[in-house]
C-alpha cells in the first residue's frame, strides 16, 4: 500500500508542475526620449461586470535609465522595481506608479495567471487588462511613445472570457512577444514515473534484502 501511495503523490507532483502562465517580452527603445525625467505606470484591472479571478506579475525589469522617488501603490498590487511587481485583479484599479529618467532602453516581461487563465468559469462577463504607460513628466499627466491619444496606454494585455489573452501595441518603440507557454511533455511525465517507480522498486528490494540477512 505504501508503494502505492509514493507512487499517487510522485504523479501529484508531475502534474502540478503542469501549470502555464501566459508570458510577454517587453522592450522599449526610449532613445527619443533618453535624459527625460518622466515616469512609468503598471496597472491591472477587472472589467465592469463579473470577473473571474486573474493575477499578473512584471519580472525581469532592466533598464539604463533610472528610477526616481518612492513608487505609488494603488490596490492590490505588491513589490518595487526592478524586483518584482505583483498584482491581482480583486479591486476596482491596482496600479504602480513611479518616477523615471529615460535611458536608450528598458525592458520586462508580463506573466499572467490565474483561474480566469486556466480554467474558465463560463459565466463571467467582463475579463481583464493590463496595461503599461510612460509619460514625459514626474506627476503622469503627459503620455509618451504611444498612438493612443484616449487613455495614453503604450503596450496592454488583455484576459478573454476564454482563457486566452490578447496582446495591444500603441507604441511604434515597443517590440513586444509573447513567451512560449512551458509545459512538461507527456515523454517526461512517463519519463518521471517510470523513475519513481524504480526507485521504490529498489527501495522495497533493499529492505527484502535487510531482512534476509538479520
Amino acid at each position: 500500500m505504501r508503494r502505492y501511495r509514493l507512487l499517487f503523490c510522485a504523479l501529484l507532483l508531475c502534474f502540478a508542475g503542469s501549470a502555464s502562465a501566459d508570458i510577454y517580452d517587453v522592450t522599449v527603445n526610449t532613445s527619443s526620449i533618453a535624459g527625460t525625467a518622466g515616469s512609468l505606470d503598471f496597472n491591472f484591472n477587472p472589467g465592469p461586470l463579473a470577473t473571474q479571478a486573474a493575477s499578473l506579475q512584471i519580472l525581469n525589469f532592466s533598464s539604463n535609465g533610472t528610477l526616481a522617488g518612492s513608487p505609488a501603490l494603488t490596490g492590490d498590487g505588491s513589490g518595487a522595481l526592478p524586483a518584482t511587481l505583483t498584482f491581482d485583479n480583486g479591486t476596482v484599479y491596482n496600479d504602480y506608479f513611479e518616477g523615471f529618467r529615460f535611458g536608450s532602453i528598458l525592458s520586462f516581461d508580463v506573466s499572467l495567471y490565474g483561474p480566469a487563465l486556466s480554467s474558465p468559469d463560463g459565466v463571467s462577463t467582463s475579463g481583464s487588462a493590463f496595461a503599461f504607460s510612460m509619460f514625459s513628466d514626474p506627476a503622469g499627466t503627459s503620455p509618451v511613445l504611444t498612438s493612443d491619444t484616449t487613455d495614453g496606454f503604450a503596450y496592454t494585455v488583455n484576459v478573454n472570457l476564454d482563457g486566452s489573452t490578447t496582446q495591444t501595441n500603441y507604441s511604434a518603440q515597443i517590440t513586444a512577444a509573447p513567451q512560449t507557454s512551458v509545459t512538461p511533455e507527456p515523454s517526461l511525465l512517463l519519463v518521471t514515473t517510470g523513475l519513481t517507480i524504480a526507485l521504490v522498486g529498489l527501495r522495497l528490494r533493499r529492505r527484502r534484502a535487510a531482512k534476509t540477512l538479520t
